[in-house]
């Protein structure tokens, strides 16, 4: 990478999200390392200013909204050698001209990690209380409780199944290891060794949904994993059992998911779905055991400055010469979101 002084970048996302990105502080420090127009945003690279920026950019920082880095935007963009992703995954962004061009891509994937791990640590920790549930009871009865009636609830000894390894996957796992939960691991790429630093028991995908209290997605949205949760194997799941989706909508069966949910015998969290949104008839919208969130788990508000902190920090690597810490290599698109 040239030096700091040299080295030329654009921003190309949707505008809205700058800011939060890229706060004044955050900004300043951006702007030590390249040379970068803080008010000039890409949202159309074909936009005659868009092309005379790209002309010279070395680098472009992406986020949400922008458009996809295909084989016109290296004609564009003859001296690109960088994409710093401020967002998740790149796999929709990236073109394939970009990956056999020798640009390398980085993403802020592992800092959007965090907060859907939070959530889901949230989620399961309100599902352990029964508190969906529970809350639904108080509304309409005004009651407290009986003790028999709270005899199953609580957070003690309840098993906590995690579909996938992923990132998302591993942090949540990190983020449970305080408490008193059982915890399985589904993953064909982690062997028993693995799992067992990630604080786990391996268990085979049927396994873990027979024998699970609450089963939490973080696989990623791949061929393989299409529909992985199909109608037999969602009746596997204990009757009871809770399923938490912060992956995405794909790996369910829906029409399998509805029935077992107007059944009443699961309950969900959903933050993802398919379709997304759903349909305004949707019966889950209104469903009393079903927690269905906008697709907020991941950085939202304030939580988009640790997107754009990992950029510049990835910069001033890249500046002083050090390899990138978050590089996304076109090998790895086989088996991450």
């Amino acid at each position: 990478m040239p030096s700091a002084q040299s080295t030329r970048a654009v921003f190309a996302m949707d505008p809205v999200h700058l800011p939060l990105l890229f706060p004044p502080p955050l900004m300043s420090r951006l702007r030590q390392v390249v040379e970068i127009d803080p008010s000039f945003v890409v949202r159309d690279f074909t936009d005659p200013a868009a092309v005379s920026a790209l002309a010279g950019a070395e680098v472009l920082i992406t986020g949400w909204g922008c458009p996809r880095l295909d084989a016109d935007v290296l004609v564009a963009a003859p001296r690109l050698r960088t994409v710093l992703h401020a967002a998740g995954s790149v796999r929709a962004l990236v073109g394939e001209a970009l990956w056999q061009g020798g640009v390398t891509v980085c993403s802020a994937v592992a800092g959007n990690a965090l907060p859907v791990a939070e959530y889901t640590l949230a989620m399961i920790l309100l599902a352990g209380k029964d508190t969906f549930d529970q809350r639904e009871r108080f509304r309409q009865t005004h009651t407290y409780p009986s003790p028999a009636e709270t005899a199953a609830i609580g957070n003690v000894g309840r098993r906590v199944g995690v579909i996938g390894a992923s990132r998302v996957g591993r942090r949540l796992l990190e983020l449970l290891k305080p408490f008193d939960f059982a915890v399985s691991l589904y993953d064909p790429y982690v062997d028993t060794a693995g799992a067992a630093a990630l604080g786990a028991e391996p268990m085979a995908l049927e396994d873990l949904l027979r024998t699970s209290d609450i089963v939490s997605l973080h696989a990623p949205d791949i061929p393989e994993t299409y529909r992985m949760l199909d109608r037999g194997r969602l009746t596997l799941i204990r009757d009871g059992g809770v399923l938490i989706n912060t992956s995405r909508g794909a790996l369910v069966d829906p029409d399998a998911l509805t029935g077992e949910l107007l059944s009443g015998r699961l309950s969900a969290v959903l933050d993802v779905t398919e379709p997304e949104p759903l349909p305004v008839g949707s019966p889950l919208y209104n469903l009393p055991n079903v927690f269905l969130t906008p697709h907020i788990a991941g950085s939202l508000g304030n939580e988009l400055e640790r997107l754009g902190r990992t950029v510049v920090e990835e910069l001033e690597r890249l500046a002083s010469g050090l390899p990138p810490a978050h590089e996304v290599r076109h090998t790895d698109l086989a088996r991450v979101a």
